[in-house]
């Protein structure tokens, strides 16, 4: 993803990338960002000191992993800068303490920062509120054979807005495995179904199923260039914002 971040800025005029960061012995570290991310050279070494890097731009875009976000998020508040988390998997501690830094610096966190799945975010909630109680709602997302967090934290977020749609708490009603005999599917029931193979770059499918029909509405991803680009539209708007916590319907004006 970092790579990708560098490739698709020096598309975009408006954005310059003024640092790169990568963990400690990583065979990057020190090498010239662009000529890592192939576009030759633009005069960044990628770093392994987050500190140093957080004095160089305007704004910072994370997708790094749980424990680094959360060792990056009091660094960004000491300097007072903006910050993009593209980081899934966050623990509940880790999200406190985003929630909590949003107080002093802005931010925008977004379990997925592809465009048209935020776009998908909040078809879902208008056509579960207009079906009723009477469908039932499932959701299956399939990811590449490495991911580690599981289901997505794109599949949770779908799920917390039809929970929410529905007048439930996903704590309360969501099914993540079904083996066995379970009896009939209990009312109000969210199912969450995790796949993980090959490349899959991210799929995923919010399924409302009434008797004698059922709609599906679908999202996947072909390439992870559309987080990529959604992240640094992200960054673009978070520039100049007053403290607060935000999200890509912020972003994207669907609120």
């Amino acid at each position: 993803m970092g790579l990708r971040l560098i490739a698709l800025a020096a598309e975009t005029p408006e954005l310059k990338v003024t640092a790169a960061v990568e963990r400690s012995g990583h065979p990057s570290v020190s090498k010239d960002a662009g000529e890592a991310a192939g576009i030759g050279s633009i005069g960044v070494p990628i770093r392994d000191n987050v500190s140093e890097a957080l004095s160089a731009g305007d704004v910072v875009i994370d997708f790094s992993s749980p424990g680094s976000t959360l060792a990056l998020v009091p660094q960004a508040v000491a300097r007072q800068k903006p910050l993009v988390i593209g980081t899934t998997g966050v623990s509940p501690d880790a999200v406190s303490a985003i929630r909590e830094a949003s107080a002093k610096i802005p931010i925008v966190f977004a379990p997925n920062m592809s465009l048209g799945m935020n776009v998908m975010f909040k078809i879902v909630a208008d056509v579960a509120r207009a079906l009723g109680p009477g469908y039932d709602l499932e959701i299956v997302e399939a990811h590449h054979r490495l991911k580690k967090d599981a289901p997505s934290g794109t599949a949770l977020r779908l799920g917390q807005i039809l929970a929410e749609a529905t007048k439930h708490r996903l704590e309360d009603v969501g099914v993540y495995a079904r083996h066995g005999d379970i009896g009939p599917r209990t009312p109000g029931e969210i199912g969450i179904q995790t796949v993980r193979a090959g490349d899959i770059v991210g799929d995923h499918t919010v399924l409302f199923g009434g008797l004698g029909e059922r709609l599906e509405i679908t999202h996947r991803a072909s390439s992870r260039d559309t987080f990529a680009r959604g992240a640094l539209r992200a960054a673009q708007w978070l520039a100049g914002r007053p403290a607060g916590l935000y999200d890509m319907q912020d972003v994207l004006g669907l609120r």
